[in-house]
Parts: structure tokens; C-alpha cells; sequence
């Protein structure tokens, strides 16, 4: 068991900073369940904290994400996502490693083609938090990183095959690279007559909206491809008025900005949470995407959420919302041709 840090001002201790660069932000990202804890005014005694999980999966969460969490609340949903407990050390049957079937659908090296026309790609292991219902937390980012070589058995792979027109940046989090590295890949896939979308997934405009400076608009505007911004917020306290900043100026260069959400027992698995989290993306400026039904992986099993009781919420939504505030409940299963409506 870890134990508690001495105790810090929060104030000081979350929001002071060298200077304003996301990288600074990302240095100083939180690692130790016992400053986490200590910050927010909990005994990590009393958490059920296991230095086994942290061994297996490591914390990291920028503080200004910490600094959004309630202070004293052992139950914050926020804390919830990011804190590794005993409970992850469970073997439950049905989950797995690889619980997408990431393996089967490799293409190339950094490269998976699960859905016609679709490619992704693995851009980096890296994330700015790990969040501990991540289904690739087990993933060998190391072996199937497509940034090897310089891009370019993924760039060959995508356009060697004809019926691919859309490519997605994934990860880790495909913003944790740097501009230039970003750039270097899209200019890779600009000279590949075929693709006429890309799609980014990232956490970091919300998790660390410092990410979003004047370089990495620069490069979404340079871009020739229509985008879609697909982001990952999970509850509507994730949002402040830093993010809804970052997402403006995202919004800004003309990329759609969607949500998608993953039903998390003990973080939005009640009504009023999930229609708080469409209102308040939409505030935002981000349209409610998918509903994501847990993928089964190794480790986040305690954060399940029935059938029945995810469906049962879905209707709430949409007897409560309007249809454009109503995400999609959807699984992935592998194999399948496309993302499955429960």
C-alpha cells in the first residue's frame, strides 16, 4: 500500500508552473498516488491505492486536470478515472488483453484496418494521462509504432491500397508529439491521391488544453484534408473555461469537433451525469458522438456497466434530450464490419 505524501497547498501545488509551454504542463504531470491524494485532501490508506496496479499500468495526470477534481470527495469522478486501486488487479473472465482485437486487424506495422475505407494509425504510445479503462493499456506501443522508419511502412501501406480515404491519427494520443512531427506525417499522407478525410482522436484539448497553441493551429489550418477533431471527455467537469478556450481555437480552423464517452461505473453510469455531459460538450462546441459500452480489458472490469442499465439510461437520454444531444450507445467487438448499436 502507498502512503500518504505530506500534506502540499493545492493552490501552489497544481497551478504554479515555470511558464505557459504544454510541455512544462506535461513535465510536471502528477505520478505518485500519494501526492494525487494528498493534493485533494485524501488518505491513500483509505483508497484502496495498490502499488501492484501502478506497477502494471502508471499514473500520470496533468494538473490543471487535477485541479478540476473536488477536493475531499473519495468518489469524484474525475479521481476515479485516473487512481490505480486493488481492484484492477482482478482477473475477470471475458476480459483480455487485447480487447478490441487490435492484433488481428494489423495492416502494418502502426497501422490497423478494422472498417472498410478506414485506416488507423498508431502514432505514439504516449499519452498526457492514463486513464485506467484505456483498452490499450496493455498494447506493445513499442513494437507497433507507426512512426518508425519514419512513417514510412505506414505511409507505403495506406497507399498501396486504393479504397482507403480516410485516415485516423490515434495513439497513446497523437497529439502528445510535437507539431513538426505531426506535420511531417501529414505531409507523408498529402501526396496520397486517395484519402479526402482525416480523423484525430485526442484527449489533450481537454486534459491539458495548453496543447492547443499557435503551431499546432497553424498546422490543423495547413492542412488539405476536411478534419474531424474527435475528443474524450467522459463528465461534464471535465470542461472549464481553459478548455472551452482550446476547443474554440480548434474550432477556429474549421475541424468538426466531436465527443465520444465511454459508460463508466462510478463516473457517469446515472442520467443526470450523461446528460450534463452532452449539454455541456455542446456548450462547448463539441456534438455528442458515441456512447461507448467498456471495452473488456485486463484491469477495468470494476468499471462495467450492465446491458440492461446502459440501455436503460439511453432512453432516459433521449426522453430527456434533444436527438442532436444524444449520443450513440455503441460496443466494439472485433471482428465485426462496423461499431455495433446495442
Amino acid at each position: 500500500m502507498i502512503t500518504a505524501a505530506p500534506a502540499l497547498t493545492p493552490e501552489k501545488a497544481i497551478l504554479t508552473l515555470p511558464d505557459d509551454r504544454w510541455q512544462a504542463h506535461w513535465r510536471q504531470a502528477i505520478r505518485e498516488p500519494a501526492e494525487l491524494l494528498a493534493l485533494l485532501g485524501l488518505d491513500a490508506q483509505t483508497m484502496g491505492v495498490s502499488a501492484d496496479a501502478l506497477a502494471q499500468f502508471a499514473l500520470r495526470v496533468p494538473r490543471g486536470f487535477v485541479a478540476r477534481m473536488r477536493h475531499g470527495d473519495p468518489a469524484d469522478p474525475l479521481l476515479r478515472q485516473v487512481l490505480p486501486i486493488n481492484d484492477e488487479m482482478q482477473v475477470v473472465a471475458g476480459f483480455s488483453f487485447d480487447a478490441v482485437g487490435d492484433g488481428q486487424a494489423k495492416k502494418a506495422t502502426g497501422v490497423i484496418q478494422k472498417y472498410r475505407g478506414r485506416a488507423l494509425l498508431v502514432t505514439t504510445g504516449s499519452c498526457a494521462i492514463n486513464c485506467r479503462y484505456c483498452f490499450r493499456r496493455h498494447f506493445d506501443y513499442a513494437g507497433e509504432n507507426a512512426a518508425k522508419g519514419g512513417w514510412q511502412e505506414a505511409v507505403a501501406a495506406i497507399a498501396a491500397d486504393p479504397d482507403i480515404d480516410e485516415v485516423i491519427l490515434s495513439g497513446g494520443d497523437p497529439l502528445s508529439l510535437s507539431t513538426s512531427k505531426l506535420a511531417e506525417l501529414t505531409d507523408a499522407l498529402a501526396a496520397i491521391p486517395h484519402i479526402k478525410r482525416l480523423r484525430i482522436h485526442s484527449r489533450l484539448p481537454v486534459v491539458l488544453p495548453e496543447r492547443v497553441d499557435e503551431s499546432l493551429l497553424h498546422w490543423l489550418r495547413s492542412l488539405p484534408w476536411p478534419v474531424a477533431f474527435v475528443l474524450h471527455a467522459n463528465h461534464a467537469n471535465e470542461f472549464d473555461s481553459q478548455v472551452d478556450a482550446a476547443l474554440a481555437r480548434i474550432r477556429s480552423t474549421g475541424a468538426q469537433l466531436l465527443n465520444q464517452a465511454v459508460l463508466l461505473r462510478g463516473v457517469n453510469d446515472d442520467l443526470d451525469a450523461l446528460a450534463a455531459l452532452s449539454e455541456r460538450s455542446f456548450a462547448a462546441g463539441v456534438m455528442p458522438y458515441y456512447l461507448y459500452q467498456l471495452d473488456k480489458v485486463q484491469g477495468a472490469a470494476h468499471f462495467e456497466v450492465s446491458d440492461a442499465q446502459a440501455l436503460a439510461l439511453h432512453a432516459g437520454l433521449m426522453a430527456r434530450l434533444s436527438g442532436y444531444l444524444v449520443p450513440k450507445l455503441v460496443r466494439e467487438i472485433a471482428g465485426d464490419t462496423s461499431k455495433r448499436p446495442l
